[in-house]
């Protein structure tokens, strides 16, 4: 005997990621009486709403959109930015390897605009906390605005400040910083860190790598690897399955690291 397949339904207020037959795609939140206008032709929210998830439904010029949930990895390229974000390969693998868990406390700066907050923001949801340092008001304000529009910024507590003055928290559980120069903020690091807790950090360049592992090495910290992650996506056309025809190849070199309690001279 088949099982009946669970039906959820698209509800007002929740995020529905809306996908062509061209694979062109909008996020939009669910919001009785409002429209979403498409070169295709305009969709009510009223005829999605009440709607099961996986549903395909058409514009009113007759053009076919699947109504689906957004990915996380959805999310963050859709997310309005006005700079380069972490790219969704890099940061899924930057929280299992710092283990970022539900309840988890953790430190970031840069906020940027907010694409890695917001992952850490899902992950420690919902007893956990993240607290994020920008020393540039603008973009603070971006990354605020999108994790609000995610209904995620209750979970994030947003700091305007240069980190060089050190962090507020203490016992964070990880710590990952995204600035140019983390090498010049690891004693503030590690002041924030719990014993054994997880550093890390995302640089574009072999030179800046190098840096910074000297300065890890000279401070107290262990256990230091550098990574890096190739993602190749496949055409999936069964007659003619091959590799895209182009790829994101060097998004960034990821540097991990514990925080050690020094010995006792």
């Amino acid at each position: 005997m088949i099982a009946e397949k669970a039906v959820q339904i698209a509800q007002h207020n929740d995020l529905a990621l809306l996908v062509g037959s061209d694979r062109k795609s909008f996020i939009i939140r669910l919001e009785e009486g409002s429209q979403l206008h498409t070169h295709r032709g305009t969709v009510s929210h009223d005829d999605l709403i009440g709607f099961p998830w996986g549903t395909q439904l058409f514009t009113h010029m007759g053009y076919p959109f699947l109504l689906l949930r957004p990915s996380t990895d959805d999310l963050v390229r859709k997310l309005k930015r006005t700079t380069q974000i972490v790219y969704p390969k890099d940061a899924g693998y930057i929280l299992i390897k710092m283990r970022i868990t539900p309840g988890c406390r953790v430190v970031e700066a840069g906020s940027g605009s907010g694409g890695l907050t917001l992952i850490f923001a899902q992950a420690v949801s919902p007893a956990g906390r993240v607290y994020s340092y920008e020393v540039r008001p603008k973009m603070q304000q971006l990354a605020r605005s999108n994790l609000e529009q995610l209904g995620l910024a209750d979970f994030v507590e947003f700091k305007l400040r240069d980190i060089s003055a050190g962090f507020d928290e203490c016992g964070a559980d990880a710590l990952f910083l995204d600035v140019r120069n983390p090498w010049d903020y690891l004693a503030q690091s590690h002041a924030a860190l719990s014993g054994g807790g997880f550093f890390g950090c995302i640089l574009p360049t072999t030179n800046q790598v190098s840096q910074l592992i000297g300065a890890l090495e000279e401070s107290s910290f262990g256990m230091i690897e550098v990574e890096e992650l190739l993602l190749r996506q496949y055409k999936a056309i069964p007659a003619r399955l091959r590799p895209m025809d182009r790829m994101v190849a060097h998004t960034g070199y990821l540097i991990f690291a514990r925080a050690l309690i020094p010995l006792e001279e």
